[in-house]
């Protein structure tokens, strides 16, 4: 397929996924940037639900960064065990909290450049948080935005940034937060990994992908 052909069909795409879901949102319970940031830390290899349920607690104890940045490890762990990996967990959102207030003044920064210097924050959450609380250009690349990118032909490649540079090309800037958390929904709830459900797929005669289950 040419570029040119490439993109008019990932247009294509993008306008029946809008279409579908007109106001995509992040599903991570959250009031500031700083519970989002902290909410997407806790959600790597755990399930948003999960996260929702260990939050609220995690909020009341520790409500600003200065808190969290103070708090006893062993403490936080407890808090956040059920979410999985709690330990590292822990050490990086104590430390994410600490560099918060040491260089932010205890408030999360808007850039990339800065929220990647976190302990914890890698591109994906700092792309959560830019595009979700800061209205930042932003394209989210998780397991099932790279899983949905793949089968419809949009990247090639299984490297998260390879694959965000991909899907930024076939998007204006404008469109990339809510774009790509389109995808991550889509992926969530319909193109699953297992079984995914084509039958109800809003944009099943669009895609081409070999192993559609309705075919």
């Amino acid at each position: 397929m040419s570029s040119e052909s490439k993109a008019a069909q990932a247009a294509r795409i993008f306008r029946a996924l809008a279409k579908a879901n007109p106001v995509p949102r992040v599903e991570l319970h959250h009031r500031s940037p700083f519970q989002l940031l902290l909410a997407t830390i806790l959600s790597a290899q755990c399930t948003d639900q999960r996260v929702n349920q260990v939050t609220p607690a995690l909020f009341r104890r520790y409500p600003t960064a200065r808190d969290c940045a103070r708090a006893d490890q062993t403490e936080l762990e407890r808090l956040i065990k059920s979410t999985g990996f709690f330990k590292s967990k822990a050490r990086n959102i104590i430390g994410c909290c600490r560099t918060l207030v040491e260089r932010f003044g205890g408030e999360v920064p808007d850039t990339m450049e800065a929220l990647v210097s976190l302990p914890g924050v890698g591109r994906k959450t700092a792309n959560v948080v830019l595009g979700n609380c800061f209205g930042k250009p932003a394209v989210i690349v998780d397991t099932h935005v790279k899983r949905v990118a793949q089968r419809l032909g949009l990247t090639a490649s299984d490297d998260p940034d390879r694959i965000e540079q991909d899907l930024q090309r076939l998007m204006p800037p404008g469109e990339w937060a809510a774009g790509s958390q389109r995808l991550l929904l889509h992926g969530r709830y319909v193109c699953v990994a297992r079984a995914p459900k084509c039958r109800d797929c809003p944009i099943d005669r669009l895609c081409r992908w070999e192993g559609k289950t309705s075919r």
